[in-house]
């Protein structure tokens, strides 16, 4: 008994001392972490604060693309996908059902709104039922769904059926310069924090300028994440990426983008290359090229990768000859009615024998002015050896900038490669073969010819603005890069091109535009393989530069066609003229250069008219030669557009606004700058379609209208319209004979 009394108290007094020691650990513990505030490195405090705090992020928008007049071309709008819950326990009600109930019923309802049938919406909820899925999607069709389609879809009030927001890069004129602008890409990083990437063009080069910084909003909350009353918060406003203004402008582009498409679909050729510049300023207007992409989706991404106008160098063929010409022309050697004799010419008696592209059969004697005219090897090889000297003509290259990029802001620029050490690579590079150079190295050289001997540099990027403050981040202006001729020069080099459209023997006549005088030249490159050039009547790169207004341009132009199927048709300008004539004339028409050979406009100078009754004031008017448009129901007027003092052509339109409700009048045969008259004394927002003069208007005429309603126009040169009307005339004709038939039956 004694023993077993021992041992009980041996027992008590071990579990004792192990109670003590482990009370002795804690309260050493206790003290430490009341010392420290640490708890394995980590402090208590802030994860306390954790616990307690929740972050919301605010997401930065990514700067937009415009071009030069205010037009979006790239812009971060809000995205949803649609999400379909399928976990029961997410419903904690069941007359307020959280999760899909009705499979079925949910799955017709949804192929009313998205691309998928009724069977796959079904098969896909089914699915993931069977697989105990918490929640499903609905692939491509399911994605990138806009806000009306959104809100379609939430009327429905279908169970389990939700949406997730997101940022997307949306660009609203689909290809649209695509190699310029580039297109982004969504990326999540290893913490599955997602961003938007610039992969090409500008989204790339900008693409620091373009990304925002995203801000946060912080609270303190209790356990179940509620804001407390009293709690603090901290929000870190977003910063938004910049915005960029491009000196594309979207209705030249979109013609050039037409032009393209129709001979892409009826040459098919392996590329095509267009660029649009101002004559006097460098400022690129409209930049394409063939293949292409479709920004959106990455479509035909996989077909050309570079900008062809700006990456790639290929010999230029004739194209070369104008900057041959000029040199020639400022060195006082070229006389335009010396005789020469064509067909074939050696530089020296150890290289080969230039030819003519006749096959070297050559035009006889004939003068350097009909060499131009005829784009005659033989003459610019002899300009460029006898008149100019190899040397001189060297320097004259790097003058018009071809030994070096041109420093246009788009990325990865590449240089031309001047093959120029032999006698026969110097009388080749005279005529366009042998050396490469660039499509915008050409465009830039061009600029001295039309802008009075000083050379631009040419540039796609107006000015780079903070979107939240208004402020001018970086602005680009005209910025000469040499003067490689003098004004004299430049005006009989384009006089002399101006022969190469409207001579007997140019070679450019498919050039010609009515109304407007053109100068340019055509080029026909050939193309290098295997063991020398390719052989054909389609293995050529077509092209021709040129400029128009001849007197005083206003735009150059550039368009290459590479290997068009020319079985139909052998002439290789075709295509290239099918690109050229219609985007060059109606740019000069939308940018309201007056076509060459009118007569001297009759002006008249506007008095003021303001305070005057309606009845004086269109009297007043008229009598000045232009034609008064009364807008509103009142008696007196109160603002004129123009002003008094300005002046305008005899008949054009004043508008004058009486005190009265404003009223649309009939605009049909309007030009544009009429209907901008009318917009800004109405207090309008325009929207044209088209060029040319007026033929469809939203607001109906007569129709009471208020300041900041959209006013919405379409015009049409006259030629289409005349075209439709004549067509709509043989349509009336036929269906009468038609009925003719009928009757007879």
């Amino acid at each position: 008994m004694i023993k077993k009394q021992r041992n009980i108290n041996f027992g008590a007094a071990i579990l004792f001392l192990i109670f003590s020691m482990l009370f002795f650990v804690l309260l050493s513990r206790f003290f430490f972490i009341q010392a420290t505030g640490e708890v394995k490195g980590q402090v208590l405090a802030a994860k306390a604060e954790q616990q307690y705090t929740d972050s919301t992020k605010i997401e930065a928008k990514r700067g937009t693309i415009y071009d030069r007049n205010g037009e979006v071309i790239a812009e971060d709008r809000s995205s949803f996908s649609l999400v379909a819950i399928l976990e029961e326990d997410m419903t904690t009600d069941p007359k307020n059902p959280n999760h899909v109930v009705d499979l079925k019923k949910t799955a017709k309802e949804l192929s009313k709104y998205i691309n998928l049938k009724e069977s796959k919406i079904y098969d896909i909820l089914e699915e993931g039922k069977k697989k105990d899925r918490f929640q499903v999607e609905f692939g491509s069709a399911g994605r990138d769904i806009s806000y009306e389609t959104k809100t379609n879809i939430e009327k429905l009030d279908l169970p389990g059926i939700a949406f997730n927001r997101t940022m997307k890069r949306f660009y609203p004129n689909g290809i649209f310069a695509s190699h310029v602008i580039g297109y982004t890409e969504t990326r999540e990083d290893k913490n599955g924090k997602t961003s938007i990437v610039g992969q090409l063009g500008l989204e790339k080069s900008l693409n620091d300028v373009l990304t925002g910084t995203d801000g946060s909003f912080k609270f303190e909350s209790d356990v179940w994440g509620y804001l407390l009353p009293d709690g603090k918060e901290q929000i870190t406003p977003a910063r938004d990426g910049k915005d960029v203004y491009l000196t594309i402008d979207r209705k030249i582009q979109i013609l050039l983008e037409d032009a393209m498409n129709k001979v892409d679909k009826e040459y098919k050729p392996k590329k095509m290359i267009g660029i649009v510049a101002d004559a006097k300023t460098g400022e690129i207007l409209a930049m394409g090229q063939r293949p292409t992409f479709d920004p959106e989706t990455r479509a035909g991404i996989e077909n050309g990768w570079y900008n062809e106008a700006v990456e790639t160098s290929f010999e230029p063929g004739s194209t070369m000859k104008i900057f041959t010409l000029a040199a020639a022309v400022e060195e006082g050697v070229f006389n335009p009615n010396e005789y020469y004799e064509s067909g074939t010419y050696k530089v020296d008696p150890k290289s080969r024998a230039v030819p003519d592209h006749n096959g070297g059969s050559g035009w006889g004697s004939i003068t350097y002015l009909e060499g131009v005219q005829r784009s005659s090897n033989v003459a610019f090889a002899k300009l460029a050896n006898e008149k100019l000297g190899f040397d001189k003509f060297r320097e004259y290259l790097t003058h018009f900038g071809f030994d070096q990029p041109t420093g246009i802001d788009l990325p990865n620029e590449t240089n031309g490669k001047l093959a120029y050490t032999y006698p026969i690579e110097k009388a080749t590079t005279a005529f366009g073969q042998g050396t490469a150079i660039t499509p915008i190295q050409q465009v830039q050289a061009t600029t001295a010819i039309t802008n009075d001997g000083n050379m631009m540099r040419p540039h796609v990027i107006d000015k780079i603005v903070d979107p939240d403050t208004g402020k001018m981040i970086k602005e680009t202006k005209p910025k000469v890069a040499g003067t490689p001729i003098s004004a004299e020069t430049a005006a009989k080099v384009r006089d002399y091109l101006g022969t190469v459209v409207t001579g007997e023997n140019g070679t450019g006549k498919k050039y010609a535009l009515e109304g407007y005088e053109v100068a340019g030249k055509t080029g026909t490159a050939q193309i290098p393989g295997k063991g020398g050039y390719l052989t054909g009547a389609s293995n050529y790169i077509f092209s021709f530069l040129g400029m128009a207004p001849k007197d005083d341009p206003k735009l150059i132009m550039y368009v290459a066609v590479q290997q068009p199927d020319l079985t139909k048709n052998a002439d290789g300008a075709v295509p290239v003229s099918m690109i050229f004539n219609p985007v060059m004339k109606s740019s000069l028409q939308y940018l309201q250069i007056e076509p060459t050979g009118k007569k001297p406009a009759e002006t008249a100078k506007i008095p003021n008219v303001t305070g005057l009754s309606t009845n004086e004031a269109a009297e007043v008017l008229t009598e000045k030669g232009v034609q008064p448009v009364i807008v509103g129901n009142g008696s007196k007027i109160i603002k004129q557009i123009p002003a008094k003092g300005e002046t305008l052509l005899a008949g054009e339109r004043v508008i004058i606004k009486t005190d009265g409700d404003v009223t649309a009048p009939d605009m049909s045969g309007w030009s544009i700058r009429d209907v901008m008259k009318f917009a800004e004394a109405a207090g309008l927002k325009l929207n044209s379609v088209g060029n040319g003069y007026v033929v469809k208007q939203n607001v109906q005429e007569g129709s009471v209208i208020k300041e900041g309603e959209f006013l919405i126009v379409e015009l049409n040169d006259p030629e289409t319209i005349v075209n439709k009307e004549k067509n709509n005339d043989d349509e009336v004709e036929e269906k009468e004979k038609t009925d003719e038939v009928k009757v007879k039956d």
